[in-house]
């Protein structure tokens, strides 16, 4: 699953907090990256009940500065993570 996360969501710890929260669900390995215009780009790979409980988390409302909206897509794994990172 790629997630491109949109509002106040660099600068305010989200990328961390994302992490935070992929290792607590357990199983999601990629990574969460600051893109140049704003957004933050969030790649998980797992089970499709991780990544769905990782995604309701970055829409609940929950996570540090404003999430205004985000958009995924979901596509077959490719592997090549070793764990849940920041880029």
């Amino acid at each position: 699953m790629t997630v491109w996360v949109r509002g106040t969501v660099q600068g305010v710890g989200f990328r961390w907090f994302t992490r935070a929260r992929a290792l607590a669900v357990g199983g999601l390995r990629g990574f969460a990256l600051n893109l140049d215009d704003g957004r933050v780009q969030v790649v998980a790979e797992g089970t499709r009940r991780d990544c769905e409980d990782l995604l309701e988390w970055l829409r609940s409302g929950d996570t540090p500065g404003e999430v205004t909206g985000g958009t995924e897509i979901w596509d077959t794994p490719r592997g090549g993570y070793a764990e849940f990172e920041i880029r």
